[in-house]
C-alpha cells in the first residue's frame, strides 16, 4: 500500500453487487463445523489472488479480445441500467453514483454458479448471449488483471469475495472458477448469528475498498447460505492538477427553486471538449494520470432530462471522435458522495427474474438445496478535489494560444464517468444533481 501522500486525494470506490443466495427448500442443519465444506477449507484468513503474479506476463489464451468484446455491452447495459436508476422515484432531485463495469462483473460471477434459463437471462440482460461463457470470464480475467498492472500512476483495485455459510457445501469447481476468473477470496461465516455475520463482511469490505465502505452489509437473512460480493475501488490523480489558492465559494444550482453554496474550483488549460450543439450539451475530458479519464456530460441548461432520454454506447463514441484540444477555463465543484441502490427490482425489470424466483438454478453453486438470489445491493463512493499533496511544490505551465478559452462552469447537475482509456470501460458513471450531500 502506498503511502497516503504519495497519492491524490481524488478516489472512487465501489462495491458493486452483492448477491445473497437463500435456501428455500432443503433445511441446512446436519452440518457440524467444516466437514460439509466442498471447497479446499477456504477461511476467512484464506486470501488467494490471481493465478499468476502482478509482474508475470499474462497468459496469452484470447483474455485481450475477449476483454475488448465486453466493452460495448457493458456499455450497453450501463446506459440501460443508468436510465433504470435516473426514472426510480428514489432518484429524483438525488446523486447517483454506481460502477456499471462492477455489476456487470457480480452478475457475470454469480453466472458461473447459473444454468439454464437463470444464466441465460443474465447473459441476455448483461448482452452476452452471443458469447461464450470461457469469453466472458476470461475477459474479466484480462480486465482485472490489465486495471491492477497501472499502479505506479493509480490505485484501481478489483477483486470479489465469496461468503459461506458454514458447513456448507459448495461445487469445488465453482470456487475455483470465481477464484481464477474474478479474483474472488472465499471464507465461512455463521450467517445463524446475523449481526456477527455481517460485521465480519463488512470487515472484509472495509479493508479492501481501504475503509471507503465500512457498513455496508445490514438485515442479513438468518437462512442466508452464500453471499457474493464485489468491489472496485479506484484512487487517482489528476494529470493536471487545480490549483487550490484559485478554489472560491460560489453557487450551484440544484434545480430552478435550490440553490447550494459549494467550494469551486478552477484551472486554465488545455482540454478535450466537444459542444454538441445538436444534442444541447458539453462534453469534455479530464485525464487522470495513467489510462483513465472522467468524461463530463454537461447538459444545457434544463436539458439534463432529454439528455438522460437519448444517451447511450452511439453518443460516447461519437463525442470521443469529435473532441479537440482547447483552452478551457473549467470550473468544477469539490465534492464527495455515496450512492446505495437496491438493484433486485431494476434487475427483475431488465430481466433477471428466475435468479430471484424459486424456479432459480445454481446447481453449478451447489446441489445440497436449491437455493434463489434474495437481494443485490449495490453501494459506491466518489470524492473529488483539487490534487494530491505530493503536488503542491509542482507547477505545470501550458503553452496557451492567444484566443479566449472556452468557459465549463459547473454550477448545474452534470453526469459524470470514469472510463478506462484502453478499452472504453466505463468503470463509474453518475449524476452529480447535488454536490453537498
Amino acid at each position: 500500500m502506498v503511502e497516503k501522500k504519495m497519492w491524490g486525494k481524488i478516489y472512487y470506490c465501489a462495491i458493486a453487487a452483492m448477491l445473497v443466495a437463500t435456501a428455500w427448500s432443503a433445511p441446512h442443519e446436519g452440518h457440524e463445523g467444516h466437514e460439509g465444506h466442498d471447497h479446499g477449507g477456504h477461511t476467512a484468513d484464506h486470501h488467494h489472488h490471481l493465478h499468476h503474479g502482478e509482474d508475470e506476463p499474462h497468459p496469452s489464451h484470447g483474455g485481450d479480445d475477449a476483454c475488448h468484446l465486453l466493452a460495448p455491452h457493458n456499455a450497453d447495459f450501463a446506459f440501460s441500467l443508468y436510465k433504470k436508476l435516473a426514472l426510480h422515484p428514489d432518484a429524483q432531485g438525488k446523486n447517483i453514483f454506481f460502477s456499471p463495469v462492477g455489476v456487470a462483473m457480480a452478475l457475470s460471477m454469480l453466472a458461473v454458479g447459473a444454468k439454464g434459463s437463470t444464466l441465460s437471462q443474465i447473459y441476455s440482460t448483461l448482452g452476452y448471449s452471443k458469447l461464450q461463457a470461457d469469453q466472458v470470464n476470461e475477459g474479466y480475467e484480462h480486465l482485472i488483471h490489465m486495471l491492477g498492472h497501472s499502479r505506479d500512476a493509480m490505485q484501481l483495485e478489483a477483486g470479489a469475495g465469496v461468503a459461506i455459510r458454514e458447513g456448507f457445501k459448495v461445487v469445488d469447481k465453482f470456487l475455483k472458477d470465481v477464484q481464477h476468473y474474478y479474483n474472488s477470496e472465499a471464507f465461512s461465516v455463521d450467517f445463524s448469528k446475523p449481526e456477527i455475520a455481517a460485521e465480519e463482511i463488512n470487515k472484509f469490505i472495509a479493508k479492501k475498498t481501504h475503509d471507503k465502505i465500512t457498513s455496508m452489509v445490514k438485515d442479513l437473512d438468518s437462512d442466508t447460505v452464500m453471499m457474493l460480493i464485489n468491489y472496485m475501488y479506484f484512487r487517482g490523480k489528476w494529470d493536471k492538477p487545480f490549483d487550490a489558492q484559485l478554489t472560491h465559494k460560489a453557487d450551484f444550482h440544484v434545480d430552478k427553486d435550490t440553490t447550494v453554496q459549494v467550494d469551486m474550483m478552477k484551472r486554465t488549460g488545455r482540454y478535450d471538449i466537444f459542444q454538441d450543439v445538436a444534442n444541447r450539451t458539453t462534453v469534455m475530458m479530464v485525464p487522470y494520470k495513467g489510462n483513465t479519464s472522467m468524461m463530463i456530460v454537461l447538459p444545457d441548461d434544463g436539458k439534463m432530462k432529454e439528455v438522460e432520454e437519448y444517451i447511450c454506447r452511439h453518443h460516447l463514441k461519437t463525442w470521443h471522435e469529435k473532441l479537440f484540444r482547447s483552452s478551457v477555463d473549467l470550473f468544477m465543484p469539490k465534492f464527495s458522495i455515496s450512492a446505495t441502490s437496491k438493484l433486485k427490482p431494476i434487475l427483475e425489470d431488465m430481466g433477471v427474474t428466475d435468479a430471484f424466483g424459486d424456479t432459480a438454478d445454481f446447481s453449478g453453486m451447489t446441489e445440497e438445496v436449491k437455493v434463489k438470489v434474495s437481494q443485490v445491493v449495490h453501494q459506491a463512493v466518489l470524492s473529488v478535489d483539487e490534487k494530491g499533496t505530493e503536488a503542491a511544490a509542482a507547477t505545470t505551465i501550458e503553452i496557451m494560444p492567444m484566443s479566449l478559452p472556452d468557459t465549463v462552469m459547473l454550477n448545474r447537475p452534470f453526469l459524470v464517468m470514469i472510463v478506462e482509456d484502453s478499452t472504453k470501460s466505463i468503470l463509474f458513471m453518475g449524476k452529480i444533481t447535488n454536490p453537498t450531500v
